[in-house]
């Protein structure tokens, strides 16, 4: 590594020493930049371009330090691992960005690559990525486990209910009295109620992946229309389409399914709204660059938002809100967005959401290979 890092300290050739030095670098999701002592950038990864919005030579003509508001956490912290103080270091720390009035927070490690000196590593890592990386991780294993409870606990049922459910057949026409024929139609109806539900839980788990090329944008259009057809007055459904979006490889009803069932949860929050006439829901739809889904990194994402103009997410409701039979509403199966979930997972997907009162988004992810 030291032949190699005075190679890359010396002008256009050490620059290309550089690129080749630590090209694996460009393959990393997190911002990683190569420094000396003194802070000043001999290689920035893709990532890096990516986050900056600067092309690599522009990175590159500037110390790093230069790039953080607080430049005296970053400059003691390299040299001090450069001294070989100490071989790593971490902090939270704030990344100016060109173009953006906001800097972006970021944890930074900073590591040697070599006892006897520089170069030091600095990776920078989005506080809000990490943050999203841990949500996603949480609620890919809560889906695994709920679909082992949820597999488990629907054969448990299904069993003993189709028992139930013939031994009241057998018992309706063995009876004569009507007032008893009701009750064994009672027994029948609230089986065949179970059953149904069993249907629903163990439904996304057995259904075969029927996949085909999908335009998103007519499958928003297909959740517009039911919507519409389920609430033709009081709620209007605003259309935000990014129509550069190409098509891509998925399940066509499945995505309906999920997309219609996020947009019901939203009208049923705004039946107040509705009611008052003023209640809409906002399908938009962009493409999102550089996003990890999963632990994996793709350059190209569909991010899909369908927000309301309803009352919000109750706060007790936030960390259960994907749970199954777990409803805000009266009456409500506490299956759609569970559902939904389930069906996005599918598609190497995720579903997000933010909330707050008047303003409620749920944001599905999938990527675009």
């Amino acid at each position: 590594m030291n032949a190699e890092w005075v190679d890359a300290a010396g002008g256009d050739a050490g620059a290309s020493g550089a690129l080749q030095a630590f090209a694996a670098l460009d393959h990393l999701a997190t911002m990683v930049a190569v420094v000396d002592a003194d802070g000043r950038c001999v290689f920035a990864n893709a990532a890096f371009e990516n986050v900056l919005g600067l092309a690599r030579r522009s990175v590159l003509r500037a110390p790093l330090f230069d790039w953080f508001v607080d430049t005296h956490t970053i400059s003691d912290t390299v040299a001090a691992v450069a001294r070989n103080d100490y071989s790593t270091s971490r902090f939270d720390g704030l990344l100016r960005r060109p173009g953006h009035a906001e800097p972006l927070p970021v944890h930074v490690i900073v590591s040697q690559t070599d006892p006897a000196g520089p170069p030091v590593v600095v990776e920078l890592i989005e506080i809000e990525q990490q943050t999203r990386q841990d949500r996603e991780e949480r609620a890919h294993g809560l889906a695994q486990a709920n679909k082992e409870l949820i597999r488990n606990l629907a054969h448990e049922i299904k069993n003993p209910l189709g028992g139930i459910r013939g031994a009241a057949q057998l018992l309706g026409m063995e009876v004569e009295s009507k007032a008893l024929t009701e009750y064994t139609q009672v027994i029948i109806q609230e089986a065949d109620r179970l059953q149904l539900l069993v249907d629903r839980l163990l439904a996304p788990h057995r259904l075969p992946h029927v996949v085909g090329d999908v335009n998103i944008h007519e499958v928003c259009e297909r959740v517009r229309a039911l919507v519409l057809a389920e609430h033709p007055r009081g709620l209007h459904v605003v259309r935000d389409y990014d129509t550069s979006i190409p098509e891509f490889r998925a399940d066509r009803e499945q995505l309906i399914q999920a997309v219609l069932n996020v947009a019901r949860n939203a009208a049923q929050a705004l039946e107040a709204r509705i009611a008052a006439g003023d209640a809409v829901i906002t399908l938009r739809t962009r493409i999102a660059r550089q996003v990890t889904l999963d632990k994996q990194r793709w350059r190209l994402a569909l991010e899909l938002h369908v927000e309301d103009n309803g009352p919000g997410v109750l706060p007790d409701l936030r960390e259960r809100i994907f749970y199954p039979l777990v409803s805000g509403r009266e009456g409500g199966s506490g299956l759609g967005l569970t559902l939904a979930q389930t069906f996005v997972q599918q598609h190497r997907g995720t579903v997000e959401f933010e909330s707050e009162p008047g303003k409620t988004i749920f944001k599905i992810l999938i990527p675009l290979p």
